[in-house]
């Protein structure tokens, strides 16, 4: 922990008597590093993601499983494929206060003051802990992934699929950090911050969750077309049951992208706001 403070602190170097300051790309591995060390240290903080995740996939595929039998839009496809991508995005949804609780613990130990007394670059101090927890959300759901192969899922696009899959999720998670950093950055409160992180949640039922966009009707249908979640459940189901279609992952990779960057300013707005307070 000393040596990797000691580093993150140094990220103005001092070479040939000039001061230099480490390159962006640097920062962001760095910081990004340090926070992944940090959390892996507590394995509590990473488990239960995993474990809500893994126990809605049993749970829906115990209930739902033959579904796909009678379901129209969803004959000759695997109902294990169409649920998969929802418990990848509710594991993004419960993964993503971990980027925010660890903005939280270098609030209170003083070492995110510190750290705002170099000169490293404000963006970095963002991406950092939201790359970390994104990349936690990649191994959590690669563990899902995994237990849904062995509950017989065939992805139609194979091995590269299942890689497809777990892009989208370390897509979605660097989205859904900045939301719990920017939390966090406001409040200071770890509290504050974790149940913050369920916000998102209505949203991953404000879609067409069990059964094709096709079959909703009313409020509940209007309400998912500008659900930017449908468009990436639609991504994924599409890798995992038919195939690649570039449209629909582009459109899925378009709404991961409009929520990272709206996230991202929300995070950005909260460290200027916290910067003006003191």
């Amino acid at each position: 922990m000393t040596a990797i403070t000691r580093s993150t602190t140094t990220l103005a170097a001092t070479m040939d008597g000039r001061s230099r300051v480490m390159p962006f790309v640097g920062q962001v591995f760095m910081l990004t590093w340090r926070t992944l060390v940090t959390n892996f240290r507590v394995p509590a903080v990473v488990l239960p993601p995993i474990v809500i995740s893994a126990f809605f996939l049993l749970v829906y595929q115990s209930t739902l499983g033959g579904a796909s039998g009678f379901i129209p839009g969803l004959r000759g496809q695997s109902y294990l494929g169409f649920i998969l991508p929802l418990s990848v995005v509710s594991a993004a949804l419960s993964g993503a206060g971990v980027a925010g609780q660890s903005i939280v613990r270098d609030i209170d130990n003083g070492y995110f003051d510190k750290l705002m007394l170099t000169p490293v670059s404000r963006a970095a101090l963002l991406l950092g802990p939201m790359l970390a927890g994104a990349v936690i959300l990649a191994l959590q759901t690669s563990v899902v992934v995994g237990l849904a192969v062995l509950l017989g899922l065939e992805p139609a696009t194979g091995f590269a699929g299942i890689l497809g899959v777990i892009g989208f999720a370390l897509f979605l998670g660097t989205g859904f950090a900045g939301f719990t950093v920017g939390i966090a950055l406001f409040s200071g409160n770890a509290a504050a911050t974790q149940g913050a992180s369920f916000i998102f949640f209505p949203l991953s039922f404000l879609a067409p969750t069990f059964v094709p966009l096709e079959l909703l009707t009313g409020w509940i249908k209007t309400a998912a077309q500008f659900n930017p979640i449908t468009y990436i459940l639609d991504a994924m189901r599409t890798i995992l049951n038919t195939g690649w279609d570039t449209d629909i992952i582009l459109r899925g990779l378009s709404s991961c992208a409009v929520l990272a960057v709206v996230l991202f300013a929300f995070a950005t707005f909260a460290l200027r706001a916290r910067t003006k307070r003191r």
